[in-house]
């Protein structure tokens, strides 16, 4: 999904099952609005021409390093009920399609720069997409998946919904966000095998010798807010 995401060895403490998915939020609404208005930001700020200074946040939590992904939608209203259908089923975003995805895997980078460096990516870098006009700019909506530190784990331990995964094997890596199997409604062998062919190896790598890492993530975005950024 991106070409920033990075590698990283993982601690040895962590166990295969990884750490549970937390009972609460991380992130305030206050904390929220400021990562997403930071994305707004640095996506405005290019297709505006003009500088982009962002100073560290005076929020705690937002200068630690994070690996985060940044995914762009435009509105969309679907032409006609079948299409409408068809989208639900698909991705369950009847309303808005995809403009950009690309993120950090691992933490590089203090959250907040790293939300800034990812928005722009997304909007600019994505290969399946054009780069974002100005009006576009305008319309977008922002959601933002922070995600966890990357930790190994056994097929039998993924759970759909909780979980992202990465499957690797040599120079191959795919990636694929914990909201991506609910959106699609698989199971966790499909998802595993999505994850394969997301990395360009066969289905079944995950049964032998791809590597299994996973991680949870936080999601929000302008739709969260009771006030759009």
């Amino acid at each position: 999904m991106s070409k920033l995401s990075e590698t990283s060895e993982n601690p040895a403490a962590l166990e295969m099952a990884g750490p549970a998915a937390p009972a609460f939020a991380e992130f305030s609404q206050e904390q929220r609005r400021t990562l997403l208005g930071i994305a707004h930001e640095a996506v405005l700020s290019v297709v505006e021409h003009r500088p982009f200074a962002q100073a560290p946040p005076l929020l705690p939590g937002l200068s630690e390093p994070r690996g985060v992904f940044t995914t762009l939608y435009l509105p969309s209203d679907p032409p006609g009920d079948l299409v409408g259908d068809f989208r639900r089923d698909l991705n369950r975003e009847p309303h808005r399609e995809l403009r950009g995805c690309v993120g950090y895997a691992v933490p590089i980078a203090p959250l907040y720069r790293a939300v800034a460096e990812t928005a722009r990516a997304a909007a600019f870098e994505d290969s399946r997409f054009l780069p974002v006009t100005r009006d576009e700019a305008l319309k977008l909506e922002v959601s933002l998946s922070v995600l966890s530190l990357l930790f190994p784990i056994r097929p039998e331990a993924v759970e759909v919904g909780r979980h992202g995964l990465i499957v690797s094997k040599g120079a191959r890596r795919g990636l694929l966000l914990p909201q991506v199997p609910v959106e699609h409604g698989w199971d966790r062998e499909t998802f595993l095998e999505q994850t394969c062919r997301k990395a360009g190896l066969p289905l079944d790598a995950w049964r032998k010798a791809a590597t299994i890492e996973a991680f949870t993530a936080e999601v929000f975005g302008d739709s969260d807010l009771e006030v759009a950024c």
